[in-house]
């Protein structure tokens, strides 16, 4: 493979034009889709490269395909269901990064039959959100034959700054999974305690400080309470029926498992009731309203 492959991005959405324009400052030549034409047409006339006619054209000008979409049933329809698909295009020797929040157990189905056509799929979904992926400091959990790893790095790391090996097809996307679990849990239970501490007559802003130093820090109590949930802009960029997803897809995990998951399904069907209740659109961050909606009172700083 060249030193600049040539690489197809299908799903320029709020994570894949960032990340598209990622690589496209690094030099690599882009073929962009997205389900909404305008889309893709309007990173073209932004930013540079083509946007094929369809999908069969774009994975047949490019050396390595990245998916980036919301569920793997439609990265299903549009690797392999159906007349204009990427498989249909798909040389011998071609990389196809699934970068999706899928489901592991149909990626590697998927990786299976893309294997059959002489081409490699690997899974590498991504964690840090929009502010991340717009520096490319991503962290990208890749799951797949080392060797196949290897030869598409550098696109990889024209993305994220840390790109972590987790083992077989489909790992990546289970260790994104869990990940999203623990920080979904860290983001409930901090909330529940800022809600504790107001009504003892604690200000939610002093106790996200005094998180921040002492040993409840997470990654929420850095990155959303005060920036997200206390300004009450709940825009941080990830939604809550994409958070549900990925709670679902944990416990799907654990089911495949045998493993217990009390505490799991419980952040899930909190998630779940937030979704019923303010619609999947929602910010994630959002979340803080199931719990000030049982607490009947709003965070204030």
């Amino acid at each position: 493979m060249a030193d600049k492959p040539s690489v197809g991005f299908v799903g320029v959405g709020n994570m894949g034009w960032p990340m598209a324009a990622c690589l496209h400052r690094a030099g690599f030549t882009l073929n962009v889709n997205d389900a909404r034409r305008e889309v893709a047409d309007n990173f073209v006339q932004q930013l540079g490269g083509f946007a094929p006619d369809s999908l069969r054209d774009l994975a047949a000008k490019s050396d390595v395909v990245i998916t980036m979409l919301p569920t793997s049933a439609i990265v299903r329809q549009v690797l392999a269901t159906g007349e204009d698909t990427l498989m249909a295009g798909l040389r011998p020797g071609t990389v196809v990064i699934e970068m999706s929040s899928g489901e592991p157990t149909v990626t590697q189905e998927l990786a299976e039959r893309v294997r059959e056509l002489g081409a490699e799929l690997i899974d590498a979904p991504v964690s840090g959100g929009v502010p991340r992926a717009k520096t490319g400091e991503l962290a990208i959990m890749v799951g797949g034959d080392g060797a196949v790893i290897d030869r598409v790095l550098p696109v990889l790391e024209a993305m994220g700054s840390s790109v972590l090996r987790t083992g077989g097809v489909g790992s990546g996307q289970a260790m994104k999974a869990l990940n999203n679990l623990v920080s979904a849990g860290g983001f409930l239970i901090g909330i529940e305690a800022l809600l504790i501490g107001q009504r003892f007559g604690l200000d939610p802003a002093v106790m996200t400080d005094v998180l921040n130093a002492a040993t409840g820090m997470n990654n929420s109590t850095q990155k959303k309470f005060k920036q997200f949930v206390l300004s009450r802009k709940f825009d941080a960029g990830f939604t809550l029926g994409l958070l549900v997803k990925d709670l679902s897809i944990a416990l799907q995990v654990g089911r495949e498992t045998a493993t217990p998951t009390p505490f799991a399904a419980l952040c899930r069907e909190m998630a779940s009731a937030a979704q019923a209740m303010l619609g999947g659109g929602a910010d994630h961050t959002e979340l803080a309203k199931l719990s000030e909606r049982l607490a009947g009172e709003e965070l204030k700083s």
